[in-house]
């Protein structure tokens, strides 16, 4: 039997042959793979929200940041809300669930945990803001400077003061001698101390949980602000508004430090851009204008009674506030020391007439 022979140059051309076919293959497989990797998904960020997207707080607080953060980020980072609770519905908890990890993004009302937020009630005293601006900056800046304990561990997105609260009743309130004796809905614990010593009695209630205690008449008003009165339902009981402005609402949106920290440099920045001087603007303008339209529309209704109060009203609810803010102040030194701080940064947002914090 005969064997054939291969030449050592053709075993070589062979071998050659072989070597780059397989590179071929290689490069074509690489060359599939890379778009994989240059078009990478972009990073979502869960957004834990409790009511709905029509809400005003949403629309004001909320929403410019989720739109500049997807259209800026783009194929980078995105916003994913969850709304009417559907992470927690459970106001208290909002703020935990970003610590733990449940949601990166949450909308949070410090008043509801002041143990968790111990420092801003000092933005929830009465008479100290001549409107929303003012005292939304100030928030911002506070929060930015790490001077409020419990948002030191948070990155700030957000920090919003709503106009001060007026008080919206089924009983008629022509005067302040009518809320003696009334149960009125409140928002944190400063609100409730003007409202007792105003005469009224107060329960502190998260607001979504407002209206059924409204309706079951155990309850005879609310103090939310004019902007948000239709929202929860409040309108369709309560008639009568005493636009006596009382504590402001705090709401926050707030990240961890942590997951901030985690995101590629890129998408940092973008959420820094839209991020506290420019988001607490874009809030209070939006809240500001919102408010006008409702309390034209609160006037032009003939069902309702709206009760601006009287020179005489006026000058009791001063004092009043004044000794709600001293009797705050006196309880302890670092009460004077957030005070004081409050009342610098006014003085330099009047002072200069600044537009941004």
């Amino acid at each position: 039997m005969s064997v054939l022979k291969t030449s050592p140059a053709f075993a070589c051309a062979s071998a050659r042959s072989s070597i780059k076919r397989v590179a071929q293959v290689a490069a074509v497989a690489i060359a599939l793979l890379l778009p994989a990797t240059a078009v990478a998904a972009p990073v979502t960020l869960k957004l834990s929200f409790v009511t709905s997207d029509r809400s005003n707080i949403y629309q004001c607080y909320v929403k410019p940041f989720v739109d500049a953060v997807d259209a800026d980020g783009a194929g980078l980072v995105q916003i994913k809300v969850y709304f009417s609770g559907a992470i927690s519905p459970a106001m208290p908890e909002q703020a935990q669930l970003v610590l733990d990890g449940a949601a990166d993004l949450a909308y949070v009302v410090p008043g509801y945990t002041p143990r968790q937020f111990p420092d801003i009630s000092v933005l929830e005293l009465p008479g100290l803001f001549r409107n929303e601006r003012e005292s939304s900056l100030t928030f911002a800046r506070l929060a930015a400077a790490g001077a409020l304990e419990g948002y030191r561990k948070f990155f700030v997105v957000g920090a919003f003061v709503s106009e001060g609260e007026s008080i919206h009743s089924r009983k008629p309130v022509a005067t302040l001698a009518d809320l003696k004796g009334q149960q009125i809905r409140v928002n944190n614990q400063v609100e409730a101390e003007t409202l007792r010593k105003l005469g009224a009695v107060p329960t502190l209630l998260p607001i979504n949980r407002t209206m059924e205690a409204l309706s079951q008449g155990k309850l005879d008003g609310v103090t939310v602000p004019s902007s948000i009165l239709t929202e929860f339902g409040f309108a369709r009981l309560a008639n009568n508004h005493y636009l006596l402005p009382l504590s402001g609402v705090l709401i926050s949106l707030v990240m961890s430090r942590e997951k901030l920290a985690s995101l590629p440099r890129r998408a940092q920045e973008i959420i820094v851009k839209y991020s506290g001087k420019w988001l607490s603007e874009q809030g209070a303008g939006c809240f500001v204008a919102k408010n006008r339209e409702m309390a034209a529309k609160l006037k032009a209704d003939p069902r309702r009674t709206v009760v601006e109060p009287s020179s005489t009203d006026l000058a009791t609810g001063r004092e009043v506030f004044s000794s709600v803010v001293e009797d705050w102040a006196n309880e302890s030194p670092r009460h004077r020391e957030l005070l004081a701080l409050v009342e610098s940064e006014l003085a330099k947002l009047r002072s200069t007439k600044e537009t941004r914090p």
